[in-house]
């Protein structure tokens, strides 16, 4: 586990920021010489950090399911890994009431099918206490896991294994011990998948992620509302003619959704970091393209003007932090993007991370302090071909300017 100092954080945005600017505390990298990758990042009770990806240079097989715990400095306190011979993935992470841990991913080692919907729980130190499979003969996946009221647990991602398409958004709820209470799919002849889920006030549940059957375009944004048994309430598309996807939702102060993710429909050109506010029933308020034009950007070759937004939180002070990746700022070929906003999703300051590599910001979480935590994948710093990336930013009070008197 490595620790890199030399940080290229660069402010941009339209205005100079006044009163206070973003600076890097730490930042930590985790792995081997293989590709290791961070998925979702939680800080932990304990004011340290709760992270899960994947791993090819630890573990059993061709990919493990990688759980990194550390303390409030990114020092490592322990890691343990999960897999068998097979590809296996950890893509969500949530600390549990009673101190643990659940995850969810997909397995290739055991299981039905291809691959399927694999949820573990642990104890506090990373221990496995049960895992469970879902799926049939094709490939199902989990992409994001929440404990409920009811101390069951909430998964939302994708099956190819059941419902109407090629593949379709699938939900499944269970009990504290994993047991499947109800399962649902949602989609037509197309592709459509469920990349984020939280618990609604209400007791039911908003998923986000795309859709190919439906809307205007190759993939438009898909947000449903179901109730606590996962029936559907009302879902709302959001998208123009080209590629558009939604990455992660939470809910608002208000009783609305907040998305991000990207679109190629709207914005500057190519591919844009998009954030959409909706009211409790789905309907757009606002929404906001974040990115530049597609341009060469040198003799290396590549196109700049790919941007894109991977999580998005609800702040302390109302407004929002995304984390998310840009290939129109900061280095070639990409860096990992931080953009906060106020609650009407203008932009008050954002921040890149890189070198001359690919770094990317898959999650962050704001710190009871008011900072802010990033996991993140990097091919520039650390051990490996990629590794897992920790990055830690606070705002610092900026002077004001002294003009001179003649």
């Amino acid at each position: 586990m490595a620790e890199e100092t030399a940080q290229d954080w660069v402010k941009k945005g339209d205005e100079p920021l006044v009163g206070e600017s973003p600076e890097e505390m730490w930042n930590k990298t985790y792995g081997g010489l293989g590709n290791d990758l961070a998925s979702e990042i939680q800080v932990t009770d304990d004011g340290g950090c709760i992270i899960i990806g994947v791993t090819e240079s630890y573990g059993a097989g061709d990919g493990d399911a990688w759980l990194i715990k550390t303390d409030s400095e990114g020092k490592e306190e322990w890691n343990k890994t999960f897999g068998g011979t097979g590809y296996d993935n950890g893509q969500s992470v949530r600390e549990t009431g009673d101190g643990g841990y659940i995850i969810a991913g997909r397995t290739e080692s055991y299981g039905a099918g291809d691959s399927d919907l694999w949820l573990i729980k642990t104890d506090s130190d990373g221990n496995e206490e049960w895992n469970k499979t879902f799926g049939g003969p094709d490939n199902d996946r989990g992409w994001s896991v929440r404990e409920t009221n009811d101390d069951g647990y909430i998964i939302s991602g994708g099956t190819e294994s059941s419902g109407a398409g090629n593949g379709d958004l699938w939900l499944i709820k269970t009990d504290s011990s994993g047991t499947k209470l109800w399962d649902r799919t949602f989609g037509g002849p197309g592709f459509d998948w469920g990349n984020s889920i939280q618990e609604a006030s209400d007791d039911g549940y908003i998923t986000a992620g795309f859709t190919r059957s439906y809307g205007a375009g190759e993939s438009d944004v898909w947000l449903i509302k179901t109730d606590s048994y996962g029936n559907k309430e009302w879902d709302a598309i959001f998208g123009g003619p080209d590629n558009d996807s939604g990455s992660s939702v939470q809910e608002t102060s208000d009783g609305g959704y907040i998305i991000t993710g990207y679109t190629a429909s709207f914005g500057a050109e190519g591919m844009d970091l998009w954030l959409i506010k909706t009211d409790s029933e789905g309907q757009e308020e606002w929404n906001r393209t974040f990115g530049e034009p597609e341009q060469d950007i040198g003799p290396l070759g590549g196109e700049s003007g790919n941007d894109q937004g991977e999580a998005v939180q609800v702040t302390s002070d109302g407004g929002y932090i995304i984390a998310g990746y840009t290939t129109s700022y900061g280095a070639f070929p990409g860096d990992l993007w931080l953009i906060k906003t106020n609650s009407e999703g203008v932009l008050e300051w954002d921040m890149t991370s890189g070198r001359r590599g690919t770094d990317d910001g898959v999650s962050v979480q704001e710190t009871s302090e008011g900072e802010y935590i990033i996991a993140g994948i990097t091919d520039r710093y650390g051990a490996g071909g990629i590794d897992v990336w920790l990055v830690k930013v606070k705002l610092a009070a900026v002077p004001p300017p002294v003009y001179g008197v003649s």
